[in-house]
């Protein structure tokens, strides 16, 4: 996401690249290009020039140190700049009360119905709620459909009225049953349409006033950028939403969306839709996403996502494996399964500083382990637990077994070895006596 624009700044700010100091025609210079690049990502223009205009009036309020380079200090003020645009800190969603209602708006075809299932899915999961969805989309086909079979994946159970066309009647109706069943949480998913009209806004209103929610989300494709800004606009005058859900991000390679959303409707992204998978869902956090757009990776959601698969009673087992060179295949596996289950290898890879630019024209397959996994389940239960014994004749059974090589058998045998090595190294303090050796040895 963001490659555009990442790239656009980042030429922008070489401007300023040998400079010695901060001057008021390098600036207007640099904020030239940084304007044009914004327009270039679909930002509002309104937007785009008070945001050049704030970040010139700051620049040249610096006295750039000795030790920053006017670049630097330029890059550090965009920086903040985007994050204070985009809105700041995190936003908390409001799920106080019983139940907490949650009311999902916006037009057909943002997204509504499956972010409905991600949010169920992750409100239960990450903070112990008790959800019940709702099928109050009385007019699109199957969408009553889609939403059960959301629910099925996540079990959560989907309340609907398939003969009453009353939407109004059937959130009231379901927050009544939420109540009745001890479910503490209820997501109301409402009709849209391809275009903002009269009939939905008065019926969505209706819907609004009748159940009284903690909170009224907005769900919006980032990918139509400025369309999906003024389509905000139209319903925050309407329904005076909470937040914005921006869907769709990981395609939307300009960021005009969530660059502009907040100085116009004044209304918090609070969360952002990065994939097709259940749990492809994440708090929408402005200072990380200024960092991902400067190019300066998201260590923080990359540690975040790991923590979330980290099983602490597994890792001491695995410690205590790796410290006696007992880490095998089957170790190795259930590794592979716990990263592939943080999402994108991409995304992931891009949360790395310095990686994001390197990668972003290499096409990483969410299979990237296919072959690998292969080879390891081509092994017996014997060769997984003793890679040692993988002799010749075992190597040609695995590689005809699992559709690969001898060569590549051989080389995941040979990375395998050198990462056990590196593991153990690293466990039992092998590191800082090999640092000894070398400090004596000059």
């Amino acid at each position: 996401m963001f490659d555009n624009l990442s790239e656009r700044l980042e030429r922008s700010f070489k401007i300023l690249k040998g400079q010695g100091r901060i001057t008021e025609i390098n600036v207007a210079e640099t904020l030239k290009e940084v304007r044009r690049a914004l327009l270039d990502a679909d930002v509002n223009y309104k937007t785009a020039k008070e945001f050049t205009e704030t970040v010139k009036a700051k620049a040249m309020g610096q006295d750039v140190l000795n030790a920053v380079r006017p670049e630097q200090m330029m890059v550090k003020i965009v920086h903040d700049e985007l994050a204070l645009l985009m809105g700041g800190t995190a936003s908390e969603i409001n799920i106080k009360g019983s139940p907490a209602v949650i009311l999902m708006s916006g037009l057909q075809g943002s997204g509504k119905t499956t972010f409905a299932g991600k949010l169920a899915n992750m409100l239960k999961s990450k903070r112990g709620k008790n959800p019940l969805l709702v099928a109050a989309d009385v007019y699109r086909p199957a969408a009553i459909e889609q939403l059960k079979v959301l629910g099925e994946q996540i079990g959560v159970p989907v309340y609907a009225e398939e003969e009453n066309k009353d939407p109004v009647k059937i959130a009231r109706n379901a927050v009544q049953h939420a109540r009745t069943y001890g479910r503490d949480l209820v997501i109301i998913d409402t009709a849209g349409r391809l275009a903002i009209d009269e009939e939905m806004m008065n019926e969505i209103e209706s819907i609004k006033k009748a159940v009284n929610p903690q909170e009224t989300l907005f769900v919006v494709d980032a990918m139509t950028g400025q369309d999906a800004v003024n389509t905000a606009k139209e319903f925050n005058q309407r329904l005076d939403f909470d937040g914005v859900v921006l869907t769709k991000l990981d395609g939307d390679t300009r960021g005009g969306a969530a660059l502009s959303i907040r100085s116009v409707v004044n209304k918090p992204i609070k969360f952002v839709g990065t994939g097709e998978k259940l749990d492809a869902i994440d708090v929408f956090h402005p200072e990380r996403m200024a960092d991902r757009i400067l190019g300066m990776g998201d260590i923080v959601s990359l540690v975040e996502k790991a923590q979330e698969q980290y099983d602490e009673e597994e890792a001491r087992r695995l410690q205590k494996k790796i410290a006696k060179n007992q880490f095998d295949f089957n170790d190795f596996y259930t590794q592979i399964q716990q990263v592939k289950k943080m999402g994108n290898l991409k995304d992931l890879a891009s949360m790395i500083p310095g990686v994001g630019k390197q990668i972003k024209d290499l096409d990483i397959d969410d299979d990237a382990f296919k072959g690998i996994e292969a080879i390891i389940r081509s092994m017996t239960p014997q060769e997984r637990g003793n890679p040692e014994i993988i002799n010749g004749s075992r190597r040609a059974r695995i590689a005809k077994g699992s559709g690969t090589t001898v060569q590549e058998v051989n080389k995941l045998l040979k990375q395998f070895d050198e990462t056990r090595k590196m593991m153990r190294m690293m466990t039992t303090g092998g590191a800082r006596q090999a640092m000894r050796k070398a400090r004596r040895g000059r």
